[in-house]
C-alpha cells in the first residue's frame, strides 16, 4: 500500500513538473482613438485590450489546474499597416486565435490571409451585419453584436412601452445610414412606425469649440420642430456628430433613443445583475477605470477560448475550434443566461442592455417576444433570413 502511494505521488510530481500547454492568443487593433462628443465617453488607449487581459487572468486561474497557460500577443496597426501581414505574422508565431477590433474590410483581409493556416479570428469590434451575412467567413467568430441586434433590442423595448411612433434622425455618414437601415428594419419587424425621417448633415468644424451651449440650445429645437406627432426620437449617429445634443433640447418634450438617451449595447458600466458587480469590481481594480462594451466583447472572446480549451482538455486549435462551433459549447457572461453561437453565421447570441448613461433601464429580448428555438434569436437576422454561406 505504501509503495502504491509513493508511486502515485511520484506520478503526480512528474505530471506537475511537465511544461504546461501554452495557448497563444493575439489581439489585433488599430492604434487610434475615435473622438466623441462627450469627454466622459472618450475611449482610453487600452479600450478592448483591457478586457482581453482580464480574461487571460481568468483563463489562467482555471488553466493552472489543467496544466494550461494562456498568453496575449498585442499588435497595434498604424495608418497604412497591412492587416493581412499582421495576421500572418501572428500565425507565424503559432498564434491560432486572434481577437480583432478592426474595420470590416480590414477584418476580412486579415481573416482571408490566415484562413488556410487554421487561424480563427474573433471579431470583437465590428458591428456590420454584412460580416455575418454576405461577407461571412468560417474562420471568424463574432462576439460583437450586430447593428440589427442592437436595433432590435431597442425596438422591442419601445414597442413594449407602446412608443410606436418614431421620428428618425440620421447622420450623413455611411455608418449612420447603416444604423438607420437597421432601425427601419426593426420598426417594420416589431410593429413600430417611422412618422418622418430627417438627416443631420455634418458640415465639419470642431466638435466642441465651434458648438457652444447657447448655439446648440437654439439649433436643436429648430431642427426638430414641426414634426408629425411622435412618441420617441430615434437617432442614428454612429459618427458622433449630433445625437448627444438631442436629449432635453428637442422642440417637443419627447424621449431620445438610439445613439443617445436610451442606448442599446452589449455591456454598460452600470450593469449590476447576475453577478456582474464582481466582474465590474475586478475590472476596475485591474485597470482603474470602468468597463466598456468593447472591453466586454474582447473579454468574451478570450473566455470562449479558455472555456473550450478547459472543456476539451486540449490546446489543439482544431479541437478547440470544433468544440466552439458545436452544440455543446456555451459561456456564462453575467447576462442572465448562457451564451451560444449561431451555427449559420458564427454570431454569439447575447442579450442587449438598454442604458441611459447611469443605469440599465431594461434588457432585451423583452417579455412576449417569442421564438421557437431561442428568444435571443429575436435579435438580429434569424436562420431563415440569413444570406451567410460559410466558406
Amino acid at each position: 500500500m505504501a509503495c502504491s502511494l509513493i508511486a502515485f505521488g511520484a506520478f503526480v510530481s512528474v505530471a506537475h513538473a511537465a511544461d504546461p500547454t501554452t495557448i497563444k492568443i493575439g489581439y489585433l487593433t488599430r492604434d487610434e482613438i475615435k473622438p466623441t462628443l462627450s469627454l466622459i465617453d472618450l475611449p482610453t488607449k487600452d479600450d478592448g485590450v483591457a478586457g482581453a487581459r482580464l480574461a487571460i487572468d481568468d483563463n489562467n486561474t482555471t488553466g493552472k489546474f489543467l496544466n494550461q497557460r494562456f498568453t496575449l500577443e498585442e499588435v497595434r496597426l498604424k495608418d497604412g499597416d497591412d492587416p493581412a501581414a499582421a495576421a500572418s505574422k501572428l500565425a507565424d508565431q503559432q498564434v491560432a486565435f486572434v481577437v480583432a477590433d478592426l474595420p470590416p474590410d480590414a477584418l476580412l483581409k486579415a481573416a482571408d490571409a490566415v484562413r488556410d493556416r487554421g487561424t480563427v479570428l474573433f471579431n470583437a469590434g465590428a458591428i456590420d451585419d454584412r460580416l455575418r451575412e454576405e461577407d461571412c467567413r468560417s474562420n471568424v467568430i463574432h462576439t460583437a453584436p450586430t447593428r440589427s441586434m442592437l436595433a432590435d433590442g431597442l425596438a422591442q423595448y419601445l414597442v413594449w412601452k407602446q412608443w410606436k411612433r418614431w421620428l428618425l434622425v440620421l447622420g450623413s455618414h455611411p455608418e449612420d445610414k447603416l444604423y438607420a437601415a437597421a432601425l427601419r428594419r426593426a420598426a417594420t419587424r416589431f410593429g413600430a412606425k417611422i412618422v418622418q425621417e430627417r438627416v443631420f448633415e455634418d458640415t465639419g468644424g470642431a466638435r466642441r469649440t465651434d458648438s457652444g451651449v447657447t448655439q446648440i440650445q437654439r439649433q436643436m429645437p429648430v431642427f426638430t420642430q414641426q414634426a408629425p406627432a411622435y412618441d420617441v426620437l430615434v437617432a442614428a449617429d454612429e459618427s458622433e456628430v449630433f445625437a448627444s445634443y438631442l436629449p432635453y433640447r428637442t422642440w417637443d418634450p419627447r424621449p431620445v433613443a438610439g445613439s443617445a438617451g436610451l442606448v442599446p449595447k452589449s455591456w454598460d458600466a452600470s450593469h449590476d445583475q447576475w453577478g456582474a458587480v464582481q466582474m465590474q469590481n475586478r475590472f476596475i481594480k485591474l485597470n482603474s477605470r470602468l468597463m466598456t462594451a468593447l472591453d466586454m466583447q474582447a473579454w468574451t472572446a478570450v473566455r470562449m477560448i479558455g472555456e473550450a480549451t478547459s472543456r476539451t482538455r486540449s490546446g489543439d486549435p482544431k479541437t478547440v475550434t470544433d468544440f466552439l462551433k458545436s452544440k455543446d459549447f456555451s459561456l456564462a457572461a453575467f447576462k442572465g443566461q448562457r451564451l451560444t453561437l449561431r451555427d449559420w453565421n458564427l454570431q454569439l447570441r447575447q442579450p442587449i442592455l438598454l442604458a441611459d448613461g447611469r443605469m440599465v433601464v431594461s434588457v432585451s429580448p423583452q417579455e412576449g417576444f417569442l421564438h421557437q428555438t431561442s428568444e435571443l434569436d429575436t435579435l438580429g437576422y434569424d436562420r431563415p433570413e440569413t444570406k451567410c454561406k460559410l466558406k
